[in-house]
Order: C-alpha cells, then sequence, then structure tokens
C-alpha cells in the first residue's frame, strides 16, 4: 500500500466520522485480527426518499488501488443490483469512476456514495453495463420500477 493512497483513505476516514449523509455507511473492512485494511471499504447507500429505491440499503465495497487517489476505487454492489449501470458482477459503470472520464483525484468518498446514489434513480442509458435492466428501463417503465421495489423490500435493513 503506497503512503499516499493510505495517507489519503485515513483522512478520508477522519472526514467521514466527522460528517456524512444520514443513512450512508462507509468503513475500512478490519481483518481477523481486528486491524483495519483501509484499502477495501464496506459502504452501504440508503434508496432516495419518493423513488422506487426508498426502504432499501444497498450495500457496495469500495477497492482501492495503490495508486489512489490517481485512480478511482473499483465500487462493486454485493449482491450485484437491478440497474442499466451495474454489471452483472455488481460493478458500477459511472463516468464518477473512470479515470479516462470524470474521475478527479479530489473527488471524496462522500461524493463517490453520493453520486451512486444520484444514479440509482437516474440511470444513464447512454451507458448501459447491464442488458435486462436497460431493456426494461426503455420499454417499460412500469415493470422496471416494481422491480427497483421489490429489490429495495429485499434489501431493506433489518434492525439489529
Amino acid at each position: 500500500m503506497s503512503g499516499i493512497a493510505a495517507a489519503r483513505l485515513a483522512e478520508e476516514r477522519k472526514a467521514w466520522r466527522k460528517d456524512h449523509p444520514f443513512g450512508f455507511v462507509a468503513r475500512p473492512t478490519k481483518g481477523p485480527d481486528g486491524s483495519l485494511h483501509l484499502m477495501t471499504w464496506e459502504c452501504a447507500i440508503p434508496g432516495k426518499k419518493s423513488t422506487p429505491w426508498e426502504g432499501g440499503l444497498y450495500k457496495l465495497r469500495m477497492i482501492f488501488k495503490d495508486d489512489y487517489p490517481s485512480s478511482p476505487p473499483k465500487c462493486k454492489f454485493e449482491p450485484p443490483l437491478f440497474h442499466p449501470n451495474v454489471y452483472p458482477s455488481g460493478t458500477v459503470c459511472l463516468s464518477l469512476l473512470d479515470e479516462e472520464k470524470d474521475w478527479r483525484p479530489a473527488i471524496t468518498i462522500k461524493q463517490i456514495l453520493l453520486g451512486i446514489q444520484d444514479l440509482l434513480n437516474e440511470p444513464n442509458i447512454k451507458d448501459p453495463a447491464q442488458a435486462e435492466a436497460y431493456t426494461i428501463y426503455c420499454q417499460n417503465r412500469l415493470e422496471y420500477e416494481k422491480r427497483v421495489r421489490a429489490q429495495a423490500r429485499a434489501m431493506a435493513p433489518t434492525d439489529q
């Protein structure tokens, strides 16, 4: 792990703990010995109110490479979501996360998670990643929203 990536991720963690959007989760994973793995984060994104995504809490893993923040993290929904911009593997297809497109080293974990939350209800149909969700979204919006609502119910947080 490079010193730059580790220092930046430690800063991000501190900033997140001080101030983060309500309902969101972002934290480094822990090893069996309790040590922090700053290069892999477990996150959760709540569905926006008044959208078919409302009520769901969508689990996401962020995997950082050694050259972060020069390169963006890989963001992967676990389990994969039914969504036009989520690959069947769960990987998110978003210009913000693409070095060739809109990624900038100044983008924070908070901005990434808010950007993905926006994407949930506003798919980019110019950049589809999942054929089934894309086709249903384009051809039958009611069926698409019905599937999304069912997914939101299945991914509703359970009280611990």
